[in-house]
């Protein structure tokens, strides 16, 4: 599993014009899944993300998590986050999970994550216009292979 965090002022996600999840200050979260994960990976995940201290506190340093700030999450899914581009100049997706599969994992996480965080959600393979300011800009990428 990977997870692209930012640190937003606010994001946004639309599908066909309508906004579907919008938050204030907190983390977007662009959430791939690799065809060798299951449902143990998702707690750790979680409790790292939620933890991660990257919101400044009053002298400015990163000192606290957006659970210190209750903050909120937009959780994107992103199957591009397992391209492989090793061969040619068209990515393959090999590595990514297939579509049921990470729509159950990805279901199971942000069920998992809106007991810890207010949790607004994109739409599972829709054509989706991510709209966010990043804060800082931070930008992590977690692996669950390194977490």
């Amino acid at each position: 599993m990977k997870v692209v965090i930012q640190r937003v002022s606010h994001a946004s996600c639309t599908v066909d014009g309508e906004i579907i999840g919008q938050i204030q200050d907190g983390l977007l979260l662009l959430v791939g899944f690799n065809r060798e994960d299951d449902a143990s990976v998702l707690s750790k995940m979680i409790r790292k993300i939620v933890n991660m201290r990257i919101f400044g506190d009053e002298e400015g340093k990163l000192n606290r998590s957006v659970l210190d700030i209750k903050g909120e999450v937009l959780s994107i899914s992103q199957f591009t986050l397992y391209a492989s581009c090793k061969k040619g100049n068209r990515p393959s997706f090999i590595e990514a999970a297939p579509a049921e599969q990470a729509r159950m994992l990805y279901d199971q996480f942000n069920a998992l994550l809106e007991q810890e965080v207010p949790v607004q959600k994109g739409v599972f393979q829709a054509d989706m216009k991510i709209d966010l300011l990043n804060d800082g800009p931070i930008t992590i990428v977690l692996d669950s292979r390194e977490v």
